[in-house]
């Protein structure tokens, strides 16, 4: 399956307006103030999505009402990002329901990961959009403002960028180029089967995940292997695998499928659940090269 021609968003500048929604699990207000008055101290406008805080058990308010909010960022020509509060669960539910056409129509600037990788893949898929794979807001509590910090810097340059991972791990050492697609391991797994996951032929995939043990993060690699979706993959690069056992022996895991797969893999660098979260274009093109463990982005991100 061949991907769509790629839109890139317009960069973002000082004075913008950036759409803050949440369309996955529930967040408290003070969680999100400090990420807030950043971006404003930053130069930046925040628009609250009006259902951003609301609360329905484990999602952030009803499917419809998280829809809307997503809706209103796309239709709304002053907001020229669009920004996630947090992950935990519910992305997946709308996704049938978006209008993608919207989307494609008026293309913007879209942030977030871990369940957010969801709605990246699949607007991905829909329009060609590229998305950013990065920090959200309530996560600058633990980041910090200087990883936040690059994620706006990211976000407002129209260079290509080359991105440099001194302490990344060489499991299968060689160069690579593609289209950078991946994120969540777990969400990655479970879109499987359904037309929002895109094709992963030619790319560097990149994965991460959270509290998911050793045999599980095997069985989700495995169910992409036996589905077809690793076959043609020109590298995997794995970010952070925080709280999900011995580095060493995830490190053994990624190992074994990329020499089965003969790809370069990259194991190691901070993308993720971690104390850092470098931003990753989503649907920008790459060159990997282990020997320097760095991931040159080779087109612009933003225009």
């Amino acid at each position: 399956m061949k991907h769509l021609p790629i839109i890139r968003p317009p960069r973002l500048r000082k004075g913008d307006t950036v759409g803050i929604i949440s369309p996955g699990g529930p967040v408290e207000e003070n969680e999100l103030q400090p990420g807030l008055r950043f971006l404003e101290e930053s130069g930046f406008r925040v628009r609250l999505g009006p259902h951003a805080l609301d609360k329905k058990g484990y999602l952030a308010g009803d499917d419809s009402d998280r829809l809307d909010d997503l809706h209103a960022m796309f239709k709304d020509l002053e907001i020229r990002a669009v920004c996630c509060t947090r992950g935990g669960y519910g992305t997946m539910r709308i996704l049938d329901r978006i209008r993608y056409d919207l989307i494609r129509e008026t293309p913007k600037i879209l942030v977030g990961f871990s369940d957010i990788t969801a709605l990246l893949l699949s607007v991905f898929t829909k329009t060609g959009l590229l998305a950013f794979h990065g920090p959200m807001v309530r996560q600058i509590n633990n980041i910090g403002v200087h990883a936040f910090a690059a994620l706006l810097e990211a976000l407002g340059s129209s260079d290509a960028q080359r991105l440099e991972f001194p302490r990344a791990r060489i499991l299968v050492p060689g160069k690579a180029e593609g289209v950078l697609l991946g994120g969540n391991l777990c969400l990655i797994s479970h879109l499987v089967g359904t037309p929002y996951l895109p094709s992963f032929q030619g790319s560097i995939l990149f994965l991460e995940d959270r509290g998911e043990p050793l045999y599980r993060i095997d069985r989700m690699l495995t169910h992409l292997r036996l589905s077809g979706h690793l076959e043609g993959v020109s590298a995997i690069v794995a970010g952070q695998f925080e709280d999900c056992g011995e580095p060493g022996d995830i490190d053994d895991l990624l190992s074994h499928f990329g020499k089965n797969l003969s790809v370069p893999v990259m194991s190691g660098i901070p993308v993720g659940h971690g104390a850092r979260n470098v931003p990753l274009p989503v649907g920008g093109r790459a060159r990997l090269d282990t020997a320097g463990s760095s991931l040159h982005l080779v087109e612009p991100c933003v225009i």
